[in-house]
């Protein structure tokens, strides 16, 4: 006597395959969609139109003699600003990417001691690379470059 297709095992075996594929599918599109990783930048156009506004800001801070180096210990980061030929040290715009999770960028204003040392206490503390902007109140001129946190060398940023 014939079993029924239903009782048998190679129907199921090969409805099963095509059927695991689907369901694993399903599950890496979801997890994927809820943890995207967003590396390029939405707006790519206008950030290329302005790499040559970048340029000329960092010409500018070559011209005034301007440099600066980061430091970290802990919770605390400590920009070294050398003024170059300018009257006073002025209050920095600085920016800190992290080169892969777009979330974790901010951006603060920091003021100076009387040495010119420029210092920022985190909430938690920074590891991995980042990308480091700093710029005046007025956006004339421009510093930047890459800094691996945490760094008790200072590491020097290009202009």
């Amino acid at each position: 006597m014939v079993k029924p297709w239903y009782k048998q095992f190679w129907p199921w075996f090969l409805i099963l395959l095509p059927l695991t594929v689907i369901v694993w599918t399903v599950i890496t599109v979801i997890i994927f969609s809820k943890n995207s990783v967003s590396l390029v930048t939405e707006d790519y156009y206008k950030k290329g139109k302005g790499i040559n506004v970048d340029i000329s800001k960092q010409k500018i801070a070559k011209e005034l003699g301007l440099s600066a180096s980061v430091s970290s210990q802990n919770k605390e980061i400590v920009i070294n600003f050398d003024k170059g030929v300018t009257a006073y040290y002025p209050a920095l715009s600085v920016m800190f990417a992290h080169r892969t999770l777009p979330g974790k960028d901010f951006t603060t204003m920091l003021t100076p001691d009387a040495n010119g040392v420029y210092r920022l206490t985190t909430d938690s503390k920074i590891e991995g690379p980042w990308f480091i902007e700093i710029t005046p109140h007025n956006n004339e001129w421009l510093i930047q470059g890459r800094v691996s946190f945490p760094s008790q060398n200072p590491t020097k940023l290009s202009n």
